[in-house]
């Protein structure tokens, strides 16, 4: 590996010292800074220092919309069909449930809306959506002629994170030896490799929900949900209230929503802890095949809400509607079934 260029050594030197005396980045800041990280152009030590120096003062709209337009532009991309979605939420959440959002992706996809689906392997949790997809069967490293023949003939790809950006390993070391979240915990949902233009987009804190919104309005997301349970979920919930901040036509509304909004029952949070791999993709299996429970009405709160989002259900209890006929006459699990015959498939 090269040494970094002197002038970006000098510029990482500047910018640590102005965001750790308070000041902030305009976005056009974030991106110069942004790329000499992600080219590896700076030190270890200097990448550690931004990224504490930025939790500490506490990011904002901007640095964090120039920093997502660079893991954009360096991510290898996938095309994706017009009208596609992604369910991808930034984990860290640590509350060990079955896997929801990622079950709502294949009621979407068996609804008839195109789930571009973005995620990594467990991080906080015992089981990430490779996880459970892989102990489904699905080959989540798959060519990626099956990954977007997927997507494209059966309404739902997997693009596994590391795969599409490379140029994190720029800052694989600095992340794991500080060991706590920073900017990366909330640029990886919206660094999209197809650039979906509709998110439903679950964040760990309620801090964040607003502000992830308007982000995604200014990386051209055409609508966007951005959500929060208020039991502390990085989804939808049905044991609580949800914040919601919603991007569309320019401007964000936030508003809470409610299980009965949708014509759900509340449930109790000990109805939605899940385990490992194994036991996630055994409920997700389950659930796909019509299991009722506190599991399939919380995939169901989710899943409606994207089919709003993506403009295919005119309000959430008709999303929820949608959403059950997806379970209920087999098209979701067909979607699951086709997607494990293709990425298993011999090129």
């Amino acid at each position: 590996m090269n040494s970094p260029a002197p002038a970006s050594l000098s510029l990482m030197k500047e910018v640590i010292g102005r965001v750790a005396a308070g000041h902030t980045m305009s976005e056009d800041q974030a991106e110069e800074v942004f790329e000499v990280i992600m080219s590896g152009d700076a030190t270890p030590a200097q990448i550690g220092g931004l990224l504490m120096a930025l939790r500490v003062r506490g990011e904002t709209v901007e640095e964090i919309t120039g920093a997502a337009r660079i893991m954009r532009a360096k991510a290898l991309a996938v095309a994706a069909p017009e009208g596609a979605i992604d369910t991808c939420g930034t984990g860290g959440d640590g509350s060990g449930t079955y896997n929801i959002s990622t079950a709502a992706a294949f009621v979407v996809a068996g609804a008839g809306v195109p789930v571009a689906k973005h995620g990594n392997r467990a991080l906080s949790s015992k089981s990430g959506s490779a996880d459970v997809l892989a102990a489904l069967g699905i080959k989540v490293d798959a060519d990626m002629t099956l990954v977007t023949e997927s997507l494209w003939q059966n309404n739902i790809g997997f693009l596994m994170a590391p795969r599409h950006h490379n140029a994190m390993r720029h800052v694989a070391g600095p992340r794991v030896e500080l060991g706590t979240r920073t900017i990366f915990n909330l640029l990886g949902p919206l660094a999209n490799p197809a650039k979906a233009k509709f998110q439903i987009l679950g964040v760990f804190a309620s801090q964040w929900v607003e502000p992830m919104a308007e982000v995604l309005g200014r990386l051209g997301v055409e609508r966007a949900w951005t959500v929060h349970g208020l039991d502390g979920l990085d989804e939808l919930t049905i044991t609580a209230p949800s914040l919601v901040s919603e991007w569309k036509n320019g401007k964000v509304h936030s508003f809470e929503i409610r299980p009965s909004d949708a014509g759900l029952r509340m449930a109790h949070a000990s109805e939605l802890k899940g385990g490992d791999a194994a036991f996630n993709a055994a409920a997700l299996r389950a659930l796909l095949e019509g299991a009722p429970g506190a599991y399939r009405d919380i995939v169901l709160f989710n899943a409606g809400a994207a089919l709003v989002v993506a403009g295919k259900a005119a309000d959430l209890k008709d999303g929820v509607t949608l959403a059950a006929k997806s379970i209920d006459d087999g098209a979701a699990k067909a979607a699951l079934d086709r997607m494990v015959a293709i990425t298993n498939r011999e090129i």
